[in-house]
């Protein structure tokens, strides 16, 4: 799959006018989290929540970073998420986990994500909603 970049905004939860803008992430299907630049997030307030979280790199390197919370916008695409305190020299990423809330899939020909259409959902059967709202 070939590389490619998007723009996307950063935005405080508990202050979504607070954003900074982010013209540069490489999408990576192959990291989990998303990796924004510690710098950004200061700039918008956003407090790790989660600390000396561990993480292996590409090289195999094991290293640590903090975690918070943040809103991202990306074109139509918005979700919440973790976000990574990417520290100098870390690349600025875009994640499987975001990608999975903006429900969309990626067009690698095209470089672009595209919508996923409607998620799938496992239907419950009239016996199995009856027995979820009995009583013991």
């Amino acid at each position: 799959m070939g590389t490619f970049y998007i723009s996307c905004q950063v935005a405080n939860i508990a202050h979504p006018k607070k954003e900074v803008p982010l013209s540069k992430l490489l999408v990576d299907t192959g990291s989990e989290y998303t990796w924004i630049p510690e710098k950004d997030l200061a700039k918008i307030h956003i407090l790790p929540q989660k600390k000396d979280m561990a993480f292996v790199m590409a090289n195999g390197q094991h290293i640590t970073r903090s975690v918070g919370y943040a809103l991202l916008r990306s074109g139509e695409f918005e979700t919440v998420d973790e976000v990574v305190f990417a520290q100098p020299g870390d690349l600025s990423l875009l994640g499987a986990r975001t990608l999975e809330g903006f429900a969309v899939v990626v067009d690698p020909r095209k470089k672009k994500l595209v919508a996923a259409g409607p998620l799938p959902v496992a239907p419950a059967t009239h016996k199995e909603v009856l027995l979820s709202c009995t009583i013991f």
